[in-house]
């Protein structure tokens, strides 16, 4: 038995988001499994509390006074298969099982967590949370609210169920397909790595909900030698599914991807660097849609006047043809949810509505300082982390214009495609992204493929400077993962093509 406490802090520092490789070794815990049924009831059973148990814990937290507390009961089992040479030849499991309890008092948030869920051992995690509060004690729920939610990752063959040995020839086949589709293939690494997370949450308001949350993702990489050159590239996919995800099509878009992305590499070149349009290709350039402007309208950034955005909220921003959304309902995308991590329905949330900026994304902390509701964005990577705003799924919405159309208005400029890493400054907005692959465009057309350059920029900047909308919006559907306050968090983003009027390329 552990207990930890912290008292929140303002964080300001945020790590790129991430594609995902192959599996790590983990130490495998063990706990006891119970009821396997999604009811409230079967959650119940399966931490094994009783809503008595419940309102103890509540009571406690707030004996001191604090004005609102949590529990987040969360059970995730992981595991991971991976192949090398060849052969299956690695697996990984890791048990995660605890609750969180948090009491928030004024601006302070006390947090404690337990990795065992017996009476007593939450009621002291409960105590060690209440210690940030000073005042009278508050009572427990007396009406409980049971909200239903529409299930956006419905589960019919539940990962629990699924042996290994049922993956290894969905590896296998990557494997081979990828050796088959290039002569200049040398190596070939595969993962697929499966997620089932068991949550129960409830607040001192009589919010009581849960959920049974799958996820799932396949990756592959190359290495190809052609003469003296090796290059290596890789491609992923990811969904909150259930063993259904694995199918023989997504194992060929996985290998097609994969030999595409290394084979174009022996022919691209470095361009000349400079100020220059760049055209950011649909799908995986959602990347810096996230990065370089999304962190920004995250609410925390926002109330402690660390976002370039803190005093713009209803200001235009950019072209009124652009809109950008977070969404937390997009069905079975990586960074979906049912609700957030504080029992706040998932929606769709604009963050830019015609090119004014509509809504910050809040957790609950934000929304009370604004004086608004929380937007469903509080999440957390476990119950050992207190929740924050975070995104979902973000993308910008449809324009007008086609991807041969916004090609054909630049005479010299870059077409950037796939991007590996990149760094932000959240307060200034400046950025730096790593770009894998692309193309120069010359006198409106694609030519030459380039590689390993870096596009530097100004995050709101970048958005105002936004001229052209594609009407081919692509949620990328790759294994990414943002890192923000040393939590990891899945998340989904996406873009339809469009045009930047200037950009620093930094090349040759």
């Amino acid at each position: 038995m552990r207990h930890f406490f912290m008292k929140r802090r303002d964080f300001i520092k945020t790590g790129g988001a991430a594609l995902i490789g192959t599996a790590a070794l983990y130490q495998t815990g063990c706990v006891q499994m119970a009821d396997k049924s999604t009811g409230l009831s079967g959650m119940l059973t399966h931490f094994g509390v009783t809503r008595n148990d419940l309102n103890k814990v509540i009571a406690v937290a707030l004996e001191k006074g604090g004005d609102y507390a949590d529990l987040y009961f969360e059970h995730t089992l992981d595991n991971g298969v991976g192949l090398q040479d060849g052969e299956v030849n690695r697996a990984s499991s890791d048990i995660q099982y605890g609750v969180g309890i948090r009491v928030v008092s004024g601006d302070q948030t006390g947090y404690a967590y337990v990795e065992n869920v017996t009476v007593n051992d939450m009621l002291n995690a409960a105590r060690t949370a209440s210690r940030i509060a000073s005042g009278s004690a508050k009572t427990p729920p007396v009406k409980v609210d049971e909200p239903t939610f529409r299930n956006h990752y419905p589960v019919v063959d539940s990962w629990e169920e699924v042996s290994v040995k049922a993956k290894m020839p969905y590896l296998q086949k990557l494997n081979d397909r990828i050796f088959e589709l290039d002569p200049r293939v040398t190596k070939v690494s595969a993962s697929i790595l499966d997620t089932t997370s068991y949550i129960l949450y409830y607040n001192s308001e009589g919010r009581l909900c849960h959920d049974y949350r799958p996820m799932a993702m396949a990756y592959g990489t190359c290495i190809m030698q052609d003469g003296d050159r090796l290059e290596n590239n890789s491609s992923s996919r990811a969904s909150r599914r259930d063993f259904g995800f694995l199918t023989d099509g997504m194992i060929e878009e996985i290998a097609q991807e994969a030999v595409k992305n290394t084979a174009i590499l022996f022919e691209a070149v470095k361009p000349r660097g400079g100020e220059m349009p760049v055209v950011m290709a649909a799908g995986s350039s959602g990347i810096l849609l996230h990065e370089a402007i999304g962190h920004s309208f995250e609410a925390d950034f926002n109330r402690k006047n660390i976002s370039i955005f803190s005093d713009k909220l209803n200001e235009k921003i950019c072209d009124e043809s652009i809109n950008v959304v977070d969404d937390g309902t997009v069905d079975g995308d990586r960074g979906s949810i049912n609700f957030d991590d504080e029992g706040v329905e998932s929606q769709k949330t604009y963050i830019v509505k015609d090119g004014v900026l509509n809504s910050y994304l809040h957790d609950r902390i934000s929304a009370r300082h604004y004086g608004v509701a929380p937007t469903g964005n509080g999440r957390r990577e476990s119950f050992k982390y207190m929740p924050i705003p975070r995104m979902r799924v973000t993308y910008m919405e449809n324009g007008g214009y086609s991807e041969a159309d916004i090609i054909a208005s630049v005479k010299h400029g870059v077409y950037v495609d796939r991007f590996s890493n990149g760094q932000v400054n959240i307060g200034a907005g400046d950025f730096t992204f790593f770009v894998k692959n692309g193309y120069l465009i010359e006198n409106g057309k694609l030519t030459q493929p380039i590689k390993d350059v870096n596009v530097i920029g100004n995050g709101p900047k970048a958005l105002a400077d936004i001229t052209m909308v594609g009407n081919n919006l692509k949620i990328e559907p790759g294994a990414w993962t943002c890192g923000k306050d040393g939590q990891g968090m899945p998340v989904g983003q996406g873009l339809p093509s469009v045009l930047v009027k200037q950009l620093t390329v930094g090349g040759e």
